[in-house]
């Protein structure tokens, strides 16, 4: 049995749509679905009325909830009592961060703060982005830096979250040069050439975005999937080695680019889409534990914010 499991049972209680909630847990409905479905089978009995609509729950549903909601809530007091006995966890920023941003644009955002702000400690979690959400909803990190896009924005409240743009990221096609400078492979391809593509893994967040950018090209792309995983790391790696051609965050290929072992496998302004860069934080007044380190970076950053956005 998974404590996800439970999350998602008690998002689905709380929503009575297992469509909304696979949104607001970050997957797709398939996965939420089989998520359900396997904590039915460890109850041994079914925990939704599937016979109706809205979702309802069974009595064992109802039962199950409540005491979901207990299990949960005393894990989570657990794990903030373990967390106040760490070394020199007060003065330590812990900043949950998927991985494509934190390969390519949390280092130097970092060195760049670090000369405005001055010096911090700084702890760094890698994940999902679905789990790196999570991590700030649970209250395992001070700050979360992730993606954003109209298409697909991440479902935090405003009255318990609040954020911050730290700037913009463009999404584009990159493969490995050839011996003159041009891409081995170049979009849109053929119906008779179909161009070898690695993609993201299904659910990955830079996926959902390619899928925008692939929706909205004319002519179609006509592209041959040949690898897959959720990590843009690993896209770029087998980009490199001749592989295909691979959708990859400006920040992640700026070296390759500058030493011209990959390059733009269309034309600047084509295939392409810009995310926003976004810091998020649970607002002070709802907030389980707030230190001091990150309540200043966020005054900090809020300050520059607003001097960014007024003229002159």
């Amino acid at each position: 049995m998974e404590t996800k499991w439970l999350e998602d049972f008690v998002s689905l209680a709380e929503t009575r749509s297992f469509s909304r909630s696979a949104q607001l847990r970050h997957v797709t409905q398939p996965a939420f679905s089989r998520r359900i479905q396997a904590l039915e089978a460890w109850a041994g009995i079914d925990l939704v009325d599937r016979s109706s609509y809205p979702t309802r729950l069974t009595p064992a549903g109802e039962t199950l909830h409540a005491q979901a909601l207990e299990i949960l809530g005393t894990l989570q007091a657990t794990r903030n009592m373990m967390r106040a006995h760490q070394s020199g966890a007060a003065d330590m920023i812990e900043f949950a961060v998927p991985h494509s941003l934190a390969f390519s644009f949390f280092p130097q955002w970092l060195t760049d703060l670090r000369e405005r702000f001055g010096a911090l400690k700084s702890r760094l979690i890698t994940l999902n982005v679905h789990d790196a959400v999570l991590q700030l909803t649970e209250g395992g990190c001070d700050l979360l830096i992730a993606y954003h896009h109209a298409s697909d924005p991440l479902q935090l409240p405003g009255d318990r979250y609040e954020m911050l743009s730290l700037g913009r990221e463009t999404l584009a096609p990159y493969a490995k040069a050839d011996a003159a400078g041009a891409p081995l492979y170049r979009l849109p391809g053929s119906p008779a050439h179909k161009l070898p593509f690695l993609s993201y893994g299904e659910g990955a967040y830079l996926g959902r975005l390619v899928g925008v950018i692939m929706r909205q090209a004319s002519p179609a792309l006509a592209l041959e999937p040949v690898y897959e995983t959720d990590m843009a790391e690993g896209l770029k790696a087998m980009a490199l080695e001749g592989h295909g051609l691979a959708f990859l965050p400006a920040s992640s290929v700026r070296k390759e680019l500058k030493g011209k072992r990959l390059v733009r496998a269309a034309e600047p302004g084509q295939h392409e889409l810009t995310m926003e860069v976004r810091i998020y934080r649970e607002r002070p007044e709802t907030a389980r534990h707030a230190k001091a380190g990150a309540l200043a970076l966020w005054d900090f950053l809020r300050g520059e914010a607003r001097r960014t956005a007024t003229p002159g």
